[in-house]
Parts: structure tokens; C-alpha cells; sequence
């Protein structure tokens, strides 16, 4: 079992420089890659992103109990959304992700199809939580104060200017407010709709057994993978390994600038495991895990919008998407 050891910060290579060294060090490394552990962590990747699909799906079935729609199509929009923002930045397939939803429930608006994603974030906030507490008590983790040192362009950048950041959540808290008063002749129907999409908090039992359940069971799924990554790649898993690579994803997740903020991850998992492996295995590592999620769930999403929804490109899916939604707030 590995176990990382204690090291100071460190300021990673410049970003463009270092993503190509990582890169070098991926291709270099092939030849010691572990297929058999790579395999299974893929596939397990993939039940952990189709139990949440599931969990998001019951959360639909309470928002719109009347309408008959099938797991098959919001098991296909969550894979494709999730494929997609693997290659484009912003979340751009969660655009994607409320058209293919809202297009396969009858009778389906956006804002409650929209408000029902916030139902699988509650579970999400509270594990990250738990994990970032653990990981920044190990030492390894940088520190808040410390992200302005690493070199990350999102997190340092906003990390480093602080008074801009709480300028542009202002303004953005703001614009929300003043679109709301503008649209004041439509808001209590889009509160109406808001809160249909988070009917089954209402009911406890059932969101625990229907949604978090379901959750808990992917989250293990998605332990699992993430350790036979760190096993196909030579770390070396471990519990404290395992929650280390999923506190990098939670901090990913908090600026989601680039695709699925690997840059973020990559420069997290070169400071985290700097005294672990040497430094070309972490750096293979760091882009392998990348590549490996990234095709896995790029591949599995594209053939669910072939096969699924008869659409043959993630751009058009998009393009229908921002067309659909805005013919809708017309």
C-alpha cells in the first residue's frame, strides 16, 4: 500500500511547458502502464456515472410523477454531458444535458429539469466536505492561501486577486437579481417550476432511498476507480491516495474554466503526490487519468447521442440546446 509522503509547497512548471513535459512523460511511461487495473477503472467509472444518472432520474419521476418517460434517454443526456465537458470548458454540456432532458419528459420546462441537477448537489457538497478536510489535514494538500503559488491559470488567477473575484460574484448576484425584476411578470411561474424540480426533498424516505442511496453507492464505485487508476499508473492505491485524487477533483470542480478543470487537477495531483513516485510517473499520471476519464465517458456519451437521440455530433446537440432554451425564454 502507498502512503504519500509530507512535502512542502511547490510551484509547478510553467503551465504550457509542464502540460507538454506531462504529456512526454505519459507516452514515455506506456510501456509500464497496467491494462488490466486501467480497464477496470473505466468500466467502474462508468456505474458510477450511470447510478447517478439513475439517482437523477428519480428525482425527475417525483418533479413530473403524471409523465411517462424512459431511464434510457436521462441515463444517455448524462453520459453525453458529462463526455462533453471533458473536452469543452464552462460546462458546456450541461447545456446540452437540459435540452436532452427536457426534450425526453413530456410536458418538461426548464427551470424545474434545471433545478433537479441541484438536487444531486447536495449529496456532492457534503462529500467534498469530508474529503477536503481529510486531505488538507495531510499535509500534502495546498492550502487556500497556497493556490495563488500554483500554476494554474483559473485558480490562480482568482486566487491572486481576490477583490475581482468578490466583484464578479457581486455582479453576477446582481444581474440576477435585476433579470428577476425585469421578468417580474414571470417569476412566481418560474419559482412554481423551480421548486417541482426539488419536490422529493419534501419526502425524506424517499429522497435518501431513491437519490442519496443511490448516490453513496456510486460515490464507492467511483472510490474504487480512482484507486485502480492509481494502480494502472503506478502510485500505488490506498485510501489516503484515493481521497487525495478525489479532493483534486473537488477543488477542480469549484472553477470549471477549463474542461472539467484539468488544469487545475493536473498541477494538484504533481503537488500532492511530488513525494510519492518519481516525478515522471506522477506527471504521466496526472495526464493519463485525464485521458483515460475523459475517452472513456467522450466515447460512451457520443455513442449514446448516436444510437439514443439520433444526433451526430456533440456541437449540434449543443447548438439545439441554447436554440431550444432560448426559443423558450423568448
Amino acid at each position: 500500500m502507498a502512503h504519500v509522503a509530507r512535502a512542502p509547497v511547490v510551484i509547478a512548471p510553467a503551465s504550457i511547458e509542464g502540460f507538454f513535459d506531462a504529456v512526454g512523460s505519459f507516452f514515455g511511461n506506456l510501456a509500464g502502464l497496467q491494462f488490466g487495473p486501467l480497464v477496470l477503472g473505466a468500466a467502474l467509472f462508468v456505474g458510477y456515472l450511470s447510478l447517478r444518472a439513475r439517482a437523477y432520474f428519480h428525482v425527475l419521476r417525483a418533479a413530473y410523477p403524471s409523465e411517462q418517460f424512459e431511464f434510457r434517454r436521462i441515463w444517455g443526456a448524462y453520459m453525453s454531458a458529462y463526455g462533453i465537458n471533458n473536452v469543452l470548458p464552462a460546462r458546456a454540456g450541461d447545456v446540452m444535458k437540459l435540452y436532452l432532458v427536457k426534450t425526453s419528459i413530456p410536458n418538461a420546462h426548464y427551470p424545474a429539469v434545471g433545478s433537479a441537477m441541484f438536487v444531486e448537489a447536495i449529496f456532492d457538497a457534503i462529500m467534498a466536505v469530508f474529503i477536503l478536510a481529510f486531505a488538507f489535514s495531510q499535509g500534502v494538500f495546498p492550502k487556500p492561501p497556497d493556490f495563488a503559488d500554483l500554476d494554474a491559470f483559473d485558480l490562480s488567477f482568482l486566487a491572486q486577486n481576490p477583490r475581482l473575484t468578490l466583484f464578479i460574484l457581486t455582479a453576477v448576484a446582481v444581474g440576477a437579481l435585476v433579470l428577476f425584476a425585469v421578468l417580474s411578470a414571470r417569476v412566481k411561474a418560474f419559482w412554481a417550476r423551480m421548486r417541482q424540480g426539488v419536490v422529493i426533498l419534501q419526502d425524506r424516505r424517499r429522497y435518501l432511498r431513491e437519490v442519496f442511496g443511490l448516490q453513496c453507492a456510486g460515490w464507492l464505485l467511483r472510490f474504487a476507480a480512482m484507486w485502480a487508476f492509481l494502480e494502472a499508473f503506478n502510485i500505488g492505491g490506498s485510501v489516503q491516495n484515493t481521497l487525495l485524487v478525489l479532493g483534486t477533483y473537488a477543488v477542480a470542480a469549484v472553477v470549471p474554466i477549463t474542461p472539467s478543470g484539468a488544469g487545475v487537477q493536473q498541477v494538484l495531483i504533481l503537488q500532492v503526490f511530488a513525494g510519492t513516485a518519481a516525478t515522471a510517473t506522477v506527471a504521466a499520471y496526472s495526464v493519463g487519468l485525464a485521458i483515460a476519464v475523459g475517452g472513456t465517458t467522450l466515447i460512451v456519451g457520443f455513442l449514446a447521442l448516436v444510437f439514443i437521440f439520433d444526433i451526430r455530433s456533440f456541437g449540434e446537440a449543443v447548438r439545439r440546446g441554447k436554440a431550444d432554451r432560448d426559443a423558450a425564454t423568448a
